[in-house]
């Protein structure tokens, strides 16, 4: 017999890294044999539980979030839960389903470099003027292979968007994130979905990080205001706020984000955020795992946290460090690593999968700005997300296809796989053979 003084599942150790928490607990269940996926939530004494399927689309209003006792998410066998310790006992005997890990409730980040984009430009300064006045002098400088043009960012001609002859059209992409500037004169016309789950915000975007990050994976082949930066034109943007105007958000937003986007059908859903947990947190590998399965694929920012200008190769953070999401770095123009790209960690999980232009990238903000240059694996994710969307489209494959042909078809890198993973990833070109399957 279980002592009922004992949890019945361990819970994870808080993470390290100074990772902040909420206090609530993420449940990951196992599965149910013969489908049934019944919890007794009352014999928990766990009351004013939200259910994600009595929600068009699975979509769980902020408020909702915030005020639940606990919060289910269907499409991925999670719930994030306001509960003590003995009630957590109790819900691991009241459920059909096993209980496979009780986690804390981290908070997520927009991954930049640096706080803000002056910062950010600093850093920028301070790198190059580093290689200058090192040994060899400009000499050591590599030389950029790709530059901005009137026609296309650096970006877009290194991933080869800009010559392939798919743009995404019919294929969604959730890009969960501050939002967006809905008002954008370049996505005037295109097919918006917005969702808000920031409890008192709506889905427009008041930071500018996601506005930027859905530019770069579908912002418009010809704005009238700067060259192309957008990697899928033509794709349908489903447009997430699971990061609050301060730049922050939980993973019950983050998860919300996930089922959303899961149970729209989105094949793409990329996150450019997460936290400086070393640790993979369980209930991202259960989202990526269950989202691969339902044919959607979570691309995620490897990390900021490195700074190869002194030695220090960072590692990859949460949620990118799940074996089971496809983990961005970033190179730059020279196609070298940015410096403040993590590294992969040993060990299973941590892995950068791809690499993608990730410094000095043009594109959409909110206005009256419009553009703007930044930096960070924040940038190199979208261009990837687009990436994806454009195999998805010209192959038809999803899930775990779509990850292998991603890595299959990158552009190998003279650098180490712990840095760049498989290569760069870059877009299909004629070539690609007519395989298309269901969606």
């Amino acid at each position: 017999m279980d002592d009922p003084r004992r949890p019945a599942v361990p819970e994870a150790g808080l993470p390290g890294g100074g990772a902040l928490t909420t206090g609530r607990r993420v449940v990951v269940f196992g599965d149910a044999p013969g489908g049934d996926q019944q919890v007794d939530w009352a014999r928990a004494g766990v009351r004013d539980v939200a259910d994600s399927r009595d929600f068009t689309d699975g979509d769980v209003p902020p408020e909702t979030l915030r005020g639940a006792g606990a919060t289910v998410f269907a499409a991925l066998g999670i719930a994030v839960v306001a509960a003590d310790d003995g009630q957590l006992r109790a819900l691991a005997a009241a459920s059909s389903r096993p209980v496979l890990s009780v986690s804390p409730e981290l908070v997520h980040q927009a991954l930049d470099p640096e706080p803000g984009y002056v910062l950010g430009y600093r850093d920028g300064v301070a790198d190059l003027t580093g290689r200058l006045l090192a040994p060899g002098g400009p000499a050591t400088e590599p030389a950029a292979r790709f530059a901005d043009t009137p026609e296309a960012t650096w970006g877009i001609q290194a991933v080869r968007a800009d010559v392939s002859p798919y743009s995404g059209r019919g294929v969604r992409i959730a890009v969960l994130d501050t939002g967006m500037d809905l008002a954008h004169p370049d996505f005037a016309g295109r097919t918006v979905t917005a969702r808000s789950f920031v409890a008192g915000e709506d889905a427009q975007d008041g930071h500018g990080h996601g506005t930027h990050c859905i530019g770069t994976a579908c912002g418009p082949r010809t704005p009238a205001g700067g060259p192309r930066y957008g990697v899928a034109p033509e794709a349908d943007i489903f447009a997430g706020k699971v990061l609050g105007n301060g730049g922050s958000g939980t993973d019950a937003g983050i998860l919300a984000g996930i089922n959303w986007a899961v149970t729209s059908g989105c094949p793409v859903i990329s996150m450019s955020l997460g936290a400086d947990v070393m640790t993979v947190h369980p209930p991202y590998s259960a989202a990526g795992r269950r989202a691969l399965q339902q044919g959607s694929l979570i691309v995620a920012a490897a990390g900021n946290n490195a700074d190869r200008r002194s030695g220090d190769p960072g590692f990859v953070g949460t949620p990118a460090n799940s074996v089971e999401i496809l983990a961005v770095g970033a190179v730059d123009q020279a196609l070298e690593m940015a410096y403040f790209s993590a590294r992969s960690l040993p060990g299973r999980g941590g892995q950068v999968d791809v690499a993608g232009p990730g410094w000095e990238v043009f594109s959409a903000w909110p206005l009256p700005d419009r553009y703007r240059t930044i930096s960070g694996t924040s940038m190199a994710t979208p261009h990837v997300a687009g990436l994806a969307a454009l195999w998805a489209e010209a192959t038809g494959r999803r899930g775990l296809e779509l990850w292998a042909t991603l890595c299959q078809e990158s552009e190998r890198l003279l650098l180490a796989s712990v840095d760049a993973g498989s290569g760069l990833g870059v877009a299909p070109g004629e070539a690609v053979p007519a395989t298309r399957g269901a969606a």
